[in-house]
Formats: C-alpha cells, structure tokens, sequence
C-alpha cells in the first residue's frame, strides 16, 4: 500500500492539465486602412452587415510591413461583436483565423490553419487595440 501511495503522489502531478506553451509567438501590428462597411440589413449599424478589409501588417516595431491581411467580418450583435474570418499573408506563408471581433477592447480568435512554414499552424491570436491615431491593432500570435 505504501508503495501505491507513493507512486499516486508523484504520478498526480503529471496528470494535471498545464496551459501549452506556445511553440511560436508572433507580434505584427495591422493598420486598417482598407475597410468597406456594407449596410445589409435595416439602415445604420445593424445584424447581418458585412465588413470587407485588406490591411498593410508590419514587424512589432511598427516600421517595417511584413505583409498583409483580408477577410471580412459579420455583424451578429449591434454595437458589440462582429464575427470574423481573415488570411494573414506573411512572407513564410498563410495564417488563418476565424472568431468574434469585440466594438471595444480585446477580442481572441482560433488559429485555424496555415500554409508555408506555418503549415498545421493551431493555437490562438489576441487582437488589442493600439491608443492614439491613426487607428492600429497589436496581434499576438500564439502557436502551438
């Protein structure tokens, strides 16, 4: 029995559930500068408007562009949320992502996928909108 307990004393702590480390991170900067709002629902701000884009992104510095991003976003809560799928065209290749864009603060999307040197790309991208302007956003790629 002793030696039953000892195991299950130094074996619990392997079998809890650590957050993954992210085996990549990247830090771009978007300035969105081509954006096109369609009004497809009631007039003004309303469920089912479509937000089309294709953004210059540079390095985390904010000097130098690293590529560039497109996609759109739906409206799905007024003055709130807008639900998101973009393409981030980097040198090495293509990230995707897809989740809601939140009207104020930060929003956290799924990487869904990728191409290149970013081939089975998974994890997560935080959106964080940059003070002052013109208006930019810091996206943290988190990669697994």
């Amino acid at each position: 029995m002793k030696h039953i307990l000892t195991f299950a004393a130094t074996a619990l702590p392997m079998l809890v559930a650590y957050p993954a480390l992210p085996a990549e991170r990247l830090q771009l900067v978007e300035h969105p500068v081509n954006e096109t709002t369609l009004d497809l629902g009631a007039k003004g701000d309303s469920v089912g408007d479509l937000l089309t884009f294709a953004n210059p992104v540079f390095d985390a510095t904010n000097k130098t562009q690293v590529g560039t991003d497109q996609g759109f976003c739906v409206r799905v809560v007024v003055g709130k949320s807008w639900e998101c799928v973009w393409t981030m065209i980097l040198k090495g290749g293509l990230i995707t992502v897809e989740g809601p864009f939140s009207d104020s603060g930060d929003s956290l999307f799924v990487v869904t996928g990728g191409t290149g040197q970013y081939a089975g790309a998974k994890g997560q991208m935080k959106l964080h909108p940059r003070p002052g302007k013109p208006e930019s956003y810091d996206f943290t790629y988190d990669l697994l």
